[in-house]
């Protein structure tokens, strides 16, 4: 019970920093599930998708309500993540769990750098036509679902620094993210628990932290937080999570 405890505060915590870039936090939920002694491909990944997706659905509300969320200009990305993720999720039941810790680690580093290089650029004054984005984001989805899919991310990493390249401001950005990962966390949800067995108690415990997390950190995006300084608590947060998952695996 204790270490149910632990858990939920923490996925809590991640939950209020991540929902606030609209990005679902399972690049920190899959570590400390694994941390906490649950298994990696079947219990840790499948999990993080899960508390991914409701992250990000219930990080919505605030952010739709503001207008912040592009809708057309997410729709192709959010199509091909949906296809793309339950491909990754059934790819990972074939990938050995150190390769998955080293790719979920790059990941992570490379996610951390981009958003640090990011927070020093000013916020851009236009977005690109709403036809290179469906292009950009018809790829970029396929990439990121399925990356996300195997790796248990649901693919935000990728995709927020991609909208931000296309002109969206930071705000704008985490919604849309938002509203992709939804669909590319889900579905790579069921592709791996259509695999495997599922932990109910523990279910439960993570879902009530996302819930109280997610609804803080909407709301404190949405009404409080500065641009720049979210970047910056989220790529400090990244490059630790992913220091202490390469000393893991070579420890």
């Amino acid at each position: 019970m204790a270490l149910y405890t632990i858990v939920f505060f923490i996925i809590a915590i991640a939950s209020f920093i991540f929902a606030m870039l609209g990005l679902g936090g399972g690049m920190v939920y899959v570590p400390v599930l694994n941390w906490s002694g649950f298994d990696m491909v079947s219990v840790a990944i499948p999990l993080g998708l899960l508390l991914n997706g409701l992250n990000t659905a219930f990080v919505l509300i605030p952010f739709a309500r503001k207008k912040m969320v592009d809708w057309k200009g997410g729709a192709v990305m959010a199509a091909t993540a949906l296809i793309a993720a339950p491909l990754g999720a059934m790819t990972s039941e074939h990938v050995p769990v150190q390769t998955l810790k080293v790719l979920f680690a790059i990941m992570v580093l490379a996610a951390a750098s981009r958003i640090i290089w990011v927070a020093k650029v000013p916020e851009p004054e236009k977005k690109i036509s709403l036809k290179q984005r469906s292009i950009i984001g018809f790829f970029a989805g396929g990439f990121a679902g399925f990356t996300g899919g195997m790796l248990g991310l649901g693919g935000g990493f990728i995709i927020a620094p991609i909208l931000m390249a296309m002109g969206y401001k930071t705000k704008e950005a985490a919604a849309t993210t938002a509203f992709v990962v939804t669909f590319s966390s889900f579905s790579g949800y069921l592709g791996h628990v259509s695999q495997g067995n599922t932990n109910w108690t523990l279910t439960i415990i993570v879902v009530i932290a996302v819930i109280i997390g997610s609804q803080l950190g909407g709301h404190y995006m949405t009404h409080k937080a500065k641009s720049h300084h979210v970047k910056i608590i989220y790529a400090v947060v990244l490059i630790l999570i992913a220091v202490k998952m390469m000393y893991g695996v070579f420890a």
